[in-house]
């Protein structure tokens, strides 16, 4: 079996759109569903955001022969647009000091390989995203290092790609941390709340970024469909 770990749903419906006898499943996670894709028994969990959440989904699951962390990112190479898919040569565990290798699918169309920070919290501003790059990373997220520390823990092979959907030169004018549920999602009420302050700036934002999911979501569907995995 193979396994998708990701955040968000949203990140994960182009993919799943693929399968065939897609079914819902009952496990102690946020969201997950199973179903045969290119002739193989596939599973996706979405379980929030959150290193520590990511891990506990690999947990639950039934145990797979391959993981593969998939999601949005922020950027870090001023490169980069919205919806460049990321392949992971390596997963850097910023707050725990550590590296983790990937490996890379095989028969996939082109895309950018790049080292993939992952964090504690949403990068918030232009300023830490350029003291994340300092340290080599291209991209930054907050799932992949649980998910390779899962798959390090049960011999698994691991596999992490991503999707741009914000750029390394911008701020985030909306407070997304402070948005953060204890479940790993996003409170549409706190960010409504929360926008009310500078509500021309930070609704414009908000719809802005369902845009680009949207994109991001479509072009990471679109590049697994070409990916083999072992």
């Amino acid at each position: 079996m193979l396994l998708f770990v990701a955040a968000d749903p949203r990140e994960c419906t182009e993919l799943v759109s693929q399968w065939q006898g897609v079914r819902k499943l009952s496990l102690a996670v946020n969201w997950a569903r199973a179903g045969l894709w290119k002739g193989r028994e596939t599973m996706v969990v979405a379980n929030g955001a959150g290193v520590d959440r990511a891990f506990a989904a690999v947990l639950v699951a039934p145990k797979p022969s391959a993981i593969c962390n998939i999601g949005f990112c922020g950027a870090l190479d001023e490169t980069l647009k919205i919806g460049d898919v990321v392949v992971a040569t390596a997963v850097r565990d910023v707050a725990g000091d550590r590296v983790y290798e990937t490996l890379v699918p095989r028969g996939m169309k082109a895309a950018d390989s790049a080292v993939v920070a992952s964090i504690d919290h949403v990068a918030q501003t232009a300023a830490e995203k350029r003291q994340l790059r300092a340290t080599g990373a291209s991209v930054v997220e907050m799932e992949a290092a649980g998910v390779a520390r899962a798959a390090e823990d049960f011999g698994l092979s691991f596999y992490c790609v991503r999707v741009v959907s914000d750029l390394a030169g911008e701020d985030l004018e909306n407070d997304f941390n402070a948005a953060l549920t204890e479940d790993g999602r996003f409170s549409v009420a706190r960010l409504i709340s929360g926008a009310l302050a500078n509500p021309g700036k930070r609704f414009g934002e908000l719809r802005e970024l369902r845009k680009r999911t949207a994109l991001a979501a479509k072009n990471l569907g679109d590049f697994l469909g070409e990916c083999g995995f072992q």
